[in-house]
């Protein structure tokens, strides 16, 4: 479509798309940063939060410490390092009113296509909304909706579930008249919401059970950082929060590279802990002993050993076993074991999507996403003006998407200031070494590492775990580094800045 069909249309710089963690922050970092773009935020749900508004399971939680999930430009003053989600969704709403992004939010707008034009050197944006199609343009388009699927969860294919008397529930679509007082519950999955419905539902069930299929490493962290409040009480605010923020994201990066680099001695140390909290005897190689090295799945934390707790008092238990079939009253297990269950909760995992489902277009022709290579953690080899926050799989989302959200006002400063139209990583990307964009084993990474994007083996074609690495690189990033520029800027720097 050319520029002329759409002279009614709203234009903006940059259009974000999703309200949540990262898209309230990228807001921030655009008016401060680059205060002259104009921008909108399209969000799909009717409120602020994203994740934090459309999980609602007993006893949803963060499972990173505030510190480093908050945002650095606004401290975290709740005495809770393992917060509560409402907590963190009103910490996110707090922030919107307080910085005027509110004002920017278009609710009910669920986008679903964009499409660039090199001619007119902008992106078409079609949204869904209660009121039909809505089409917006853009300069620059920022997909802050996360890497799951808010429509659907995933569940395995487990047979004879039809025959089941009781209710089956998942986690992501959480009833709100879901009374699970006095009942028999079993929790399928070993992730991190199913350590945290277990110990959240104990005191009202008759007794609750985590069904899982291998185990998973669990550890223990304070839920209240007392380093944390000491700092607080002597210092600002502003400095004693970034100060915890790089002591915390310091000790997970490094916990990381610990494990990565001694697994088997951080296995013991992990089984170790566990063991230590739970009742003697207890048979922690059966239930707390992956296969697998420690990091190589996401670690889970569980605040104050609250899931280990559950089980000393015998209010929980944990069953490793594989499922055989749903019955009418519970699930018979291959051991031949059958847990009886009133309510059965399917913690099996999110459904990964590549740009919250849009589909993207480039000069007429619809991208794979497999055929991109991800550069500089952000953008996509061959694509202009456009990128995908994503945030560390190691350590809190927000360290690495804060980054995302000041180099997206830098890149649009720096069209301004050059007076370019469009920049895009090079279509050829690394030069044929790849490997998977997420280097996890989990199940809800590995079913789909064919429909994401790929990366390199070296920068700026990777994506490094590493907090510590990225921070030095973001200072020092040359946004001309492997980038393919519009071939006729309006004006030249020189010009850019008379004319400024």
């Amino acid at each position: 479509m050319t520029q002329s069909e759409h002279r009614t249309v709203e234009h903006w710089d940059v259009v974000i798309v999703g309200a949540g963690l990262s898209g309230i922050g990228a807001a921030h970092r655009l008016r401060e940063q680059s205060p002259d773009s104009t921008f909108t935020i399209l969000e799909a749900r009717d409120r602020i939060g994203g994740t934090w508004d459309l999980f609602r399971y007993p006893g949803i939680r963060s499972d990173s410490d505030m510190y480093t999930l908050s945002y650095p430009f606004r401290p975290w003053t709740n005495r809770k390092s393992i917060a509560d989600g409402e907590d963190i969704r009103q910490y996110i709403v707090e922030t919107a009113e307080a910085d005027g992004a509110v004002e920017h939010i278009q609710f009910g707008h669920r986008v679903v296509r964009a499409s660039w034009s090199s001619e007119d050197a902008q992106w078409t944006v079609t949204a869904t909304t209660p009121d039909g199609e809505q089409v917006v343009t853009a300069t620059f388009v920022y997909f802050c909706s996360g890497y799951y699927s808010y429509d659907s969860g995933y569940t395995p294919e487990f047979p004879g579930i039809e025959t089941f008397e009781g209710t089956v529930v998942h986690p992501q679509f959480w009833p709100e008249d879901l009374d699970h007082t006095g009942k028999r519950v079993v929790v399928i999955g070993s992730g991190a919401t199913a350590v945290t419905l277990i110990p959240s539902m104990a005191d009202e069930v008759e007794h609750i059970t985590m069904l899982q299929r291998s185990p998973t490493f669990i550890t223990s962290l304070p839920e209240e950082d007392g380093l944390a409040g000491l700092t607080r009480r002597v210092l600002p605010d502003g400095i004693a929060h970034r100060i915890t923020r790089f002591r915390n994201a310091s000790i997970a990066v490094g916990f990381y590279e610990f494990c990565q680099r001694f697994p088997k001695l951080a296995r013991r140390i992990l089984l170790k802990r566990a063991a230590s909290a739970l009742p003697q005897g207890y048979p922690v190689e059966k239930h707390l002993n992956p296969t697998y090295n420690p990091w190589d799945q996401r670690l889970c934390i569980v605040p104050n050993g609250d899931l280990f707790r559950t089980i000393r008092r015998g209010k929980a238990d944990i069953v490793t076993d594989q499922i055989a079939e749903f019955t009418p009253k519970g699930i018979q297990l291959e051991s031949g074991t059958h847990l009886d269950a009133d309510i059965v909760v399917t913690a099996t995992g999110l459904q990964v999507v590549t740009f919250g489902t849009a589909e993207l277009v480039v000069d007429g022709e619809v991208l794979d996403p497999h055929d991109l290579f991800v550069y500089k953690g952000l953008m996509f080899s061959g694509v202009p003006n456009l990128a995908w926050c994503v945030g560390y799989t190691n350590a809190s989302w927000t360290l690495r998407a804060d980054m995302s959200a000041q180099y997206v006002a830098r890149f649009m400063e720096h069209l301004r200031r050059t007076g370019r139209r469009f920049g895009m990583p090079d279509p050829s990307g690394p030069g044929g070494e790849e490997r998977p964009l997420l280097d996890l084993q989990s199940g809800y990474v590995q079913r789909v590492q064919s429909l994401l994007p790929k990366q390199g083996l070296r920068r700026p074609w990777t994506i490094r775990q590493n907090w510590w690495l990225d921070s030095w690189d973001f200072r020092r990033t040359d946004l001309d580094e492997a980038m393919v520029w519009d071939t006729a800027p309006a004006h030249t720097s020189a010009d850019a800045e008379r004319a400024a």
